[in-house]
């Protein structure tokens, strides 16, 4: 078994590669608070954009406070549009009462069933 093993090495050794001829990517820090009061720095590529957020060490959200002295632009957040502002795009007030009325009849007629007539027990 001794013939077996690398002479010089440990277990879990260093890497025999050298970081000769290697270019490092340019860094920038980013600069995060959480709400308890913790300040800390992440580096980033110069190339790539830094999250609004990040996790701190204590488990709470952190919000970027600075990207190297300068503080990110927010965009302007889109109102969340719900099913029925889609649907009053397509249709007007006049036509979704034609089309309840519809459904109204049907159900009342029996030839629709009601919501949850469809599940098993």
């Amino acid at each position: 078994m001794a013939d077996r093993a690398l002479r010089g090495m440990q277990i879990g050794a260093k890497s025999m590669e050298s970081e000769e001829g290697v270019i490092f990517a340019d860094r920038a820090t980013a600069t995060y608070l959480c709400s308890n009061g913790h300040k800390f720095q992440i580096p980033f590529s110069t190339e790539a954009n830094p999250p609004a957020t990040w996790e701190c060490k204590c488990g709470a959200t952190a919000e970027i406070i600075g990207e190297e002295g300068e503080e990110e632009e927010q965009k302007p957040a889109k109102p969340v549009r719900t099913h029925w502002d889609m649907l009053r795009e397509r249709r007007s007030l006049e036509e979704l009462d034609v089309v309840l009325n519809e459904q109204l009849e049907l159900l009342r007629s029996g030839r629709l069933r009601p919501e949850g007539a469809y599940r098993k027990n």
